[in-house]
């Protein structure tokens, strides 16, 4: 049984790029056969997508290829690049475990300590390669979903922490370029989740974003300057698929003051991990539309 998200009837998938200094969209790919999510953005000039359960290569110009990767569940959209882009880290369906694998392909590697009962959702890779930031799941929970929990996992010591204390689901965790910040997506302030983030002891917990929309995946560009997250309209619930969304650009950390950039069909896949090209500020994200 396959856990993979499948096109509706008359649905495409588009992958496109946006390019901060240019105010410029662009479409890069386009299916009808294979729902692509959440890409990663490759120092050698690729895109990684989840699509099927598994993992793929977008090359500039638009071949897809498989990524040759072994001894895996079928996997979901959280999955995050090492800093050295050597290694992908990946969050599967099934046994709901985090795994490591060569970029280039070869055997996956189980790296989250498999508690029964806790699933385990990545979404950031400390510079050291040494700490994962992940959701943190209690599937025993009256309110599964509603239970996540930022947490850091220390892959030397074992160490598993939960990044602050309170009420309130959390996802999106993820890294700043410093490596001093966790920023994340929260509901601890409002029913609508907010943009947050806290120092790596949890220290300076602190609300960036206030709005009556609900607001998902802070993504830093490579260089510092500029953020970019997913907005809901107000009223979402979780993050789901298929909505009216919006991508929201903030720069030199003036979050009181986002860039709104468009409004697509999307949500759900569209852009769940960092995107941001390394060598300058262009992210990808995926739509969904329907064809006319």
């Amino acid at each position: 049984m396959s856990f993979a998200r499948e096109l509706k009837e008359n649905q495409i998938c588009l992958v496109h790029t946006y390019d901060v200094l240019k105010n410029e969209h662009a479409v890069v790919f386009e299916t009808n056969s294979i729902l692509l999510e959440a890409p990663n953005w490759h120092k050698d000039g690729y895109l990684i997508l989840n699509g099927n359960g598994k993992l793929w290569k977008l090359i500039p110009g638009g071949e897809l290829e498989l990524l040759p990767i072994t001894g895996l569940p079928d996997l979901n959209n959280d999955h995050v690049l090492a800093p050295d882009h050597k290694t992908i880290y990946m969050s599967a369906y099934e046994d709901w475990q985090i795994y490591k694998a060569p970029v280039v392909g070869g055997v996956a590697e189980q790296v989250s300590p498999g508690i029964p009962n806790y699933m385990y959702f990545l979404h950031g890779v400390s510079a050291d390669e040494t700490t994962l930031a992940y959701v943190n799941i209690d599937r025993s929970a009256e309110n599964v979903f509603g239970s996540g929990r930022v947490h850091l996992l220390n892959l030397k010591t074992g160490e598993d922490t939960a990044l602050v204390s309170g009420d309130g689901p959390e996802d999106g965790s993820e890294y700043s370029v410093d490596g001093e910040w966790i920023y994340f997506n929260t509901e601890h302030f409002s029913p609508n989740a907010q943009i947050a983030r806290a120092r790596l002891d949890g220290s300076d917990f602190e609300q960036l974003t206030f709005d009556d929309r609900v607001n998902w995946f802070p993504h830093q560009s490579l260089d510092g300057q500029y953020w970019v997250y997913l907005s809901y309209p107000p009223g979402t619930q979780g993050h789901p698929a298929d909505l009216p969304v919006e991508l929201c650009l903030v720069e030199d950390e003036n979050w009181g003051n986002p860039k709104r950039l468009n409004g697509f069909p999307g949500g759900q896949g569209t852009i769940n991990v960092n995107s941001w090209r390394p060598q300058s500020p262009v992210f990808a994200y995926v739509s969904y539309p329907f064809a006319q």
